[in-house]
């Protein structure tokens, strides 16, 4: 099994920036089975949209909302994954939840909230 446990969000102004992380904890065996992570979020009212993502190889994906502005990265010797959020907006605000996915299965965190007050 691993866990996830996101950090990092907070109350920010609209223009400001926010450093997520997800830190992954486990068996040595499972971390290095970890393939791809990545960020989803949920916004009040919303469905839960994906953000962006990355492969172990650091091959990486964004949604058209976040290009230009997101950037993932991950450290594998850190076991730790982030999000950098730069010129947020108020319809940035949501819970961002973090996952890990494994051949047989996915893990997720259980969220970090990001407000965004303008």
């Amino acid at each position: 099994q691993v866990q996830l446990v996101e950090s990092g969000g907070g109350l920010v102004q609209v223009g400001g920036s926010l450093r997520l992380s997800c830190a992954a904890s486990g068996s040595i065996a499972s971390i290095a089975s970890i393939n791809n992570m990545g960020w989803y979020r949920r916004a009040p009212g919303k469905q839960r949209e994906l953000v962006a993502t990355i492969t172990s190889g650091g091959i990486t994906n964004y949604a058209d909302s976040a290009k230009g502005r997101v950037t993932i990265s991950r450290d594998n010797a850190k076991n730790t994954m982030y999000l950098q959020m730069n010129s947020l907006k108020p319809e940035d605000t949501a819970v961002y939840l973090c996952f890990a996915s494994m051949l047989r299965a996915n893990y997720w965190g259980q969220g970090t909230q990001v407000t965004v007050s303008s």
